[in-house]
């Protein structure tokens, strides 16, 4: 008995079967899915770490947030959106502009104006120094409190030597030039300057004297003369002080006169001057009240004292009590 071999036709035109249709079916189904994914994950770089990263989603109203970001920094990359948001109006994130980050501001000036607006100082009284300590002017020296108050007041000065010389005469030059620090800032020239003969331009006091002069405290001799260096005399420190400040003359000159025990001594020019300077308290008598020995030299304590009343008289300085302040009896 002998078999038969297929034949091979017959295997050929044998359809496909079910299972094999699906396993075909399976397969293009998994080689597609496979380019798929492959091409779809080019734009990410091939970066796999990523796709095991859970990808965030974003609130559909996301609340702005302006971070700022450092120069230096790149230009950060927004996540894109789901297709799932583009359903909805979603609020725009808002992007950082590196060139409008916020930069610390500097101090602005204060604003200026053109318009000058009025300064209100107030009301003070001016700081007077203190009085030059003079080496040579005791606490208990008579004309001590005269002395301070005109020295605090730049009106008399001492000597380099930080003394003040209380007791030396006075010249015609020097108190001319007291007269010109005490008074002459407040009283107008009412007479001609004289060009004196014994003044040359060079003098120290040149200008005090013509200013003396020309606001009647001072008078020259006849021709010319003004003698600078002479020693003044008490009568004519009063005299100066009371026709420098005009003062009047009191109708009881003789009662006046009569107080001082030395009147006869008093020249006749002078004696009705002498009269308005004891009615107006700027003589001064030390030791003796009653004792005006009118033609002895002044000395520098004695001017300081007399000068001082008469600013007393003009209301720049305060009265002082001193029992040598000549006051006649009404």
């Amino acid at each position: 008995m002998t078999n038969t071999p297929p034949d091979p036709k017959s295997s050929q035109t044998n359809a496909l079967g079910f299972d094999e249709f699906i396993g075909i079916f399976v397969a293009f189904v998994t080689i597609g899915a496979i380019l798929f994914w492959s091409f779809s994950r080019k734009e990410s770089g091939w970066n796999f770490n990523s796709s095991l990263l859970p990808s965030p989603t974003p609130t559909t109203s996301p609340t702005p947030l302006a971070i700022p970001t450092p120069p230096d920094v790149g230009t950060r990359q927004t996540p894109s959106a789901s297709p799932q948001e583009n359903l909805s109006k979603v609020t725009p994130s808002p992007t950082v502009n590196p060139n409008n980050l916020p930069q610390e501001q500097a101090p602005v000036p204060p604003l200026t104006s053109n318009r000058t607006l009025p300064l209100v100082i107030p009301e003070q009284k001016s700081t007077i120094p203190p009085p030059i300590a003079f080496t040579d002017v005791p606490s208990d020296f008579w004309a001590r409190r005269f002395i301070d108050v005109l020295s605090s007041r730049n009106i008399i000065k001492g000597y380099e030597d930080y003394t003040f010389r209380p007791n030396q005469p006075v010249t015609r030059a020097e108190f001319a030039a007291i007269v010109e620090q005490a008074f002459g800032k407040e009283l107008s020239k009412t007479k001609n300057t004289i060009s004196f003969k014994d003044v040359p331009p060079g003098f120290w006091a040149n200008s005090a004297i013509d200013q003396a002069v020309s606001t009647g405290f001072l008078k020259g001799y006849p021709n010319k003369v003004f003698r600078p260096q002479q020693k003044i005399p008490r009568v004519q420190v009063l005299v100066a002080l009371t026709s420098g400040m005009n003062l009047n003359v009191p109708a009881s000159q003789t009662r006046i006169i009569s107080f001082y025990r030395d009147a006869k001594e008093i020249p006749n020019y002078a004696t009705d001057k002498i009269a308005a300077a004891t009615a107006n308290s700027l003589v001064v008598n030390y030791p003796n009240p009653k004792a005006l020995n009118p033609n002895k030299e002044a000395t520098r304590a004695e001017v300081a004292a007399m000068v001082y009343q008469a600013l007393v008289r003009t209301g720049r300085l305060d009265a002082i009590q001193s029992e040598y302040i000549v006051k006649v009896p009404n």
